[in-house]
């Protein structure tokens, strides 16, 4: 299916979706170095630039958007002020998007917490704005793991549908593929993902393969808490240190923070994957995006169903 991201970042979504046959046709992202890193590894359709400055009315027809966006604006409050809040900008940027140019789907991607926030009222504002813009929509929580991404990474999915498509969703959802325990294989442990990488303080080809100096403490929050190498990885992360700095997960050696390199494949970017900018910028790349494996399984399903629509025709 032809394709339209919004904040796309390093392309880890859109990476996933193409590597299952889909065409991304446009891409947008305001972070300059992502848009680097997009352009050497994806291809040249992403627009670096402030939402504010598009036209949505020139974007190209597509068959999908996908996107994820902050929700800082959302609250307890009606659900007509989840447009107007200043601070849903992006938000309503993703809204409008679909509202003006009708695609046959959407997905969005957030954060867990979008589901409490507001104790519940956000979530249900969100689904509100879109069924009112025409669209029967699918809320899910993921958690990565079960998808053998080496990382208990928990992210809400939001499926939408044209209802002219159908009164019931046509989207199946990806089944889990790995179990904390049962029938399917075993979560994927950290482990499992990054001991073939060469030791970073040695000479080596691996791309981004440098690490934060930032000291490794272990106290009980997050970023900061041992790592067990037969277990998944805790969540990779995009926020900071305290001091501008983004927190790399602790290697389960003890003695230093994982590297750009491994903090890429635990979000399962392929090892040729370049980052472009800064080592902080680098890192947070990575945690903001959504893993290419995960990515992938929602792409395949795209791709059923546009083999099935071709069937019917």
């Amino acid at each position: 299916m032809k394709i339209i991201s919004l904040f796309s970042g390093a392309g880890g979504l859109d990476l996933g979706l193409i590597q299952a046959g889909n065409t991304v046709i446009w891409a947008n992202d305001i972070d300059k170095d992502a848009v680097a890193t997009y352009k050497e590894n994806i291809g040249d359709h992403i627009v670096c630039d402030d939402i504010k400055n598009i036209d949505i009315s020139t974007l190209p027809d597509a068959d999908v958007v996908v996107g994820g966006f902050p929700c800082q604006g959302f609250s307890q409050a009606n659900r007509l002020r989840t447009l107007e809040d200043d601070r849903n900008q992006l938000y309503r940027f993703f809204y409008n998007t679909i509202k003006i140019k009708q695609p046959k789907y959407f997905i969005a991607e957030n954060v867990k917490g979008i589901l409490s926030l507001g104790k519940g009222e956000a979530i249900k504002q969100i689904v509100a704005d879109f069924e009112a813009a025409g669209y029967i929509t699918s809320v899910n929580l993921v958690n990565m793991a079960n998808y053998g991404v080496p990382q208990t990474r928990q992210r809400v999915i939001i499926i939408g549908q044209r209802v002219d498509l159908g009164k019931e969703l046509r989207f199946i959802f990806p089944q889990p593929t790995h179990s904390k325990t049962g029938e399917l294989p075993k979560w994927v442990s950290i482990k499992e993902a990054i001991d073939h990488f060469p030791d970073p303080d040695k000479e080596n080809n691996v791309l981004n393969h440098i690490y934060s100096a930032y000291k490794v403490e272990y106290r009980n929050f997050t970023g900061h808490r041992k790592t067990d190498p037969d277990k998944p990885s805790p969540t990779i992360l995009a926020r900071g240190n305290g001091k501008g700095g983004v927190c790399a997960i602790p290697h389960y050696n003890g003695k230093r923070r994982l590297t750009i390199r491994e903090s890429a494949s635990i979000q399962t970017f392929p090892e040729n994957f370049h980052f472009v900018g800064t080592m902080n910028s680098c890192y947070r790349q990575i945690g903001n995006a959504v893993p290419v494996m995960f990515a992938r399984k929602l792409g395949a399903e795209l791709m059923r169903l546009e083999k099935e629509e071709i069937v019917c025709e």
